[in-house]
């Protein structure tokens, strides 16, 4: 197959791209080379690749920026998404795109499943709610992946910041009353290739396996790195306030992949050492 992959400079892109090179023929864009937010720029790119699928891996992931900057979020987040699915639409080709677990509001107890209704509370999640009605809208052969909480080895991220900040001595202050499920990005890429290659359709929540709070994913993170005497402290979100008001509860069940006997991912625990352990250290 041909695959088009755009955002393929960020964390997750670079992992898509390094999964679907060698199996499949891969084009591979990103800024400043194609702009999402602008339509034209969409139709060109899939017009002169003429791939089967485009993924779309582009997006503004920084939440509390996006909350000072709603204007931009849904330039990117939503009309984005929407302009690359309508230019894969137009060129018969699937689109798969990336959504996330802060389209939910984090009130329910137990971990979303994909039929569970959104009800994003920033405006990070509201604008990737709208990417995802975009979506399904404009390209009726979608896969839409909710995923959350992403680590890997080529970009900024929780589990990198918190292993340097430990590096310079403790206490560390985490939030332990926000849950979700960690995600590697090489094992979220790995199972994209795999439900492409099935041609799955639809909403599919994709995570490595098992919920933790940030304090645990921390606390892990520093013992892993063997840095075991330096303090990680946990504190209630009240007491760490952010521009973004985050889910107390964004954690996602694989439930679609369970129901169709599809496999899911390892541990997060299993993935947060691994990473850790290759990538942060030293």
């Amino acid at each position: 197959m041909k695959i088009l992959i755009v955002g393929s400079k960020g964390m997750l892109g670079t992992d898509l791209v390094k999964e679907y090179a060698g199996r499949h023929s891969v084009h591979a864009l990103d800024l400043p080379d194609l702009d999402i937010a602008m339509p034209e720029q969409c139709r060109s790119a899939v017009e002169a690749g003429r791939p089967d699928i485009v993924v779309n891996a582009a997006a503004l992931t920084d939440v509390d920026y996006c909350e000072s900057h709603r204007e931009e979020a849904f330039r990117v987040n939503a009309a984005g998404a929407g302009n690359l699915a309508e230019a894969a639409a137009q060129a018969g080709a699937a689109f798969v795109h990336y959504s996330t677990d802060y389209v939910f509001d984090g009130q329910r107890p137990e971990p979303y499943e994909e039929e569970h209704p959104p009800h994003p509370v920033s405006v990070y999640g509201m604008s990737k709610l709208k990417g995802e009605e975009l979506v399904r809208s404009a390209c009726p052969a979608h896969l839409i992946v909710r995923t959350s909480w992403l680590f890997g080895p080529h970009g900024r991220n929780f589990i990198r910041t918190i292993v340097a900040a430990a590096r310079n001595g403790g206490p560390l202050r985490v939030v332990h009353d926000q849950r979700g499920s960690p995600t590697y990005t090489k094992d979220l890429a790995s199972w994209t290739r795999m439900l492409c290659e099935r041609g799955c359709r639809g909403i599919y929540h994709v995570t490595n396996d098992g919920v933790c709070s940030w304090y645990d994913l921390a606390s892990s993170a520093v013992r892993w790195a063997g840095m075991e005497e330096v303090e990680v402290a946990p504190v209630t979100t009240a007491e760490f306030p952010r521009p973004a008001q985050r889910p107390a509860n964004s954690a996602l069940a694989n439930a679609r992949l369970r129901k169709e006997g599809l496999p899911t991912m390892r541990d997060w625990k299993a993935a947060t050492k691994e990473y850790v352990e290759t990538c942060l250290a030293g």
